[in-house]
């Protein structure tokens, strides 16, 4: 998948499937999470409750819906991390099936202290390895 150097793998379950016999938009967020769960783990063991004392909130998406998804389709998601700040990123996300973009978009994430329910800077070790694996300057 150009453009992104994380990719993961997923097959459309009849749970995912809506009343129109396409894959529901609620799920598309649900592949996005999971790409993201992926590649936060590939990168350097984290998950969204822990990218190095800290774990992630997402106070914003957007989603683009391309072509429709149906039952059995195996899917390839893209994730990638962009736009590092002092206590926020970026990631993008595409959807392919076969090489087709079916659906693709982006999420802001925050450091988020959920102990103290409150932003945090993100953690240098998680802005080390983003920057590590997507070859940033």
């Amino acid at each position: 998948m150009n453009g992104f150097r994380f990719t993961v793998p997923i097959r459309v379950r009849v749970a995912d499937i809506n009343y129109g016999g396409h894959v529901s938009n609620a799920v598309v967020l649900n592949f996005f999470q999971d790409g993201r769960i992926g590649y936060l783990e590939r990168i350097g063991g984290f998950s969204e409750l822990d990218i190095g004392g800290c774990g992630i909130i997402l106070p914003e998406a957007h989603v683009h819906y391309r072509a429709e998804m149906f039952f059995g389709d195996e899917l390839l998601i893209g994730v990638r991390a962009r736009d590092l700040g002092r206590s926020s990123f970026v990631v993008d996300y595409r959807i392919e099936r076969a090489g087709e973009v079916t659906a693709e978009g982006w999420t802001s994430l925050v450091a988020f202290d959920y102990a103290r329910r409150r932003a945090v800077r993100l953690p240098a070790a998680f802005v080390e390895a983003v920057r590590k694996f997507e070859e940033m300057e």
